[in-house]
């Protein structure tokens, strides 16, 4: 096989991977009726963890741009869920808070998105996964700038 290259075929395969789990999450968030994203569901589960956050520092948790992360913000302060606070040293910034609504519905989907995530794992040994997540460190590693 002329110029096989065994190494764009892993990395297809990892896109190709995180794409149906974020598809298959997706579905089912649509069948719970959770009225939220994906992307929106990072968004609230960062602020649950983490508290308040800057939208930069939102985009960089999330790994999403900043324009991408300002449409999900604006969506989740429609929804109530989230809200923006001006920081009182620099009015040019503001900090991203989740509101008791956004709490709430952080802890109403959390038990049902880890059955979600389960999904993808089933049939794995813990030592599979502790290999798996060895590897992924590792390519995360090589690639750090």
């Amino acid at each position: 096989m002329p110029n096989y290259d065994p190494y764009s075929e892993y990395s297809f395969l990892l896109e190709k991977t995180q794409r149906r789990i974020k598809q298959y999450a997706q579905k089912k968030f649509t069948e719970f009726d959770f009225g939220v994203t994906v992307d929106q569901w990072m968004v609230l589960k960062q602020l649950y963890i983490r508290s308040d956050l800057s939208q930069s520092e939102l985009a960089e948790a999330i790994y999403k741009g900043m324009p991408t992360l300002t449409r999900i913000v604006d969506l989740l302060c429609t929804k109530g869920l989230t809200e923006r606070i001006a920081d009182p040293q620099d009015r040019r910034k503001c900090q991203v808070h989740l509101t008791d609504a956004g709490r709430a519905k952080v802890e109403e989907m959390k038990p049902k998105v880890s059955q979600i995530r389960k999904a993808a794992w089933q049939g794995l040994q813990p030592k599979d996964l502790e290999h798996f997540q060895h590897t992924l460190n590792k390519i995360y590693q090589n690639l750090e700038v």
